[in-house]
């Protein structure tokens, strides 16, 4: 089974109060699973990334042959590609632990930009996890 992942890290000030927001969902757009939360006080960035990492950890609890992720920002998912270099060190940890998750899964990666507006739900989800201040569990 494909899964589209959509994640958003939203961050009110830079650095500021941070969210993550996710969602699952199955080839046919009908959605399995989602997952949001407050991360603290973070840059934009170290947000998208936390709410990429809960995403591997959520999609490690299903059964997908194949996680396609998509994302509006531009340049985590350069950064994960190999398009971008990962200057920042903070940044760096995140990255390095996305990596880390993605060493042995047992399914097919593959990450892509998208416009925000095509992400309206995860940044939604994203911005509840800042307004609700619920720790992110994943």
């Amino acid at each position: 089974m494909t899964i589209h992942a959509f994640t958003d890290g939203a961050s009110r000030g830079n650095p500021g109060e941070a969210g993550v927001g996710v969602v699952l969902k199955d080839e046919l757009g009908k959605k399995i699973s989602s997952v949001f939360g407050y991360v603290g006080t973070t840059t934009n960035n170290a947000a998208e990334y936390k709410a990429f990492i809960a995403c591997l950890k959520l999609a490690a609890k299903t059964k997908c042959s194949r996680l396609v992720v998509h994302s509006d920002s531009e340049l985590m998912v350069r950064q994960i590609k190999g398009e971008y270099k990962v200057k920042d060190e903070e940044i760096r940890k995140h990255f390095q632990q996305a990596f880390g998750l993605l060493e042995n899964v047992p399914y097919e990666f593959e990450i892509v930009h998208i416009a925000r507006e095509e992400n309206k739900e995860a940044d939604r989800l994203a911005n509840l996890g800042i307004d609700s201040r619920r720790p992110l569990r994943v």
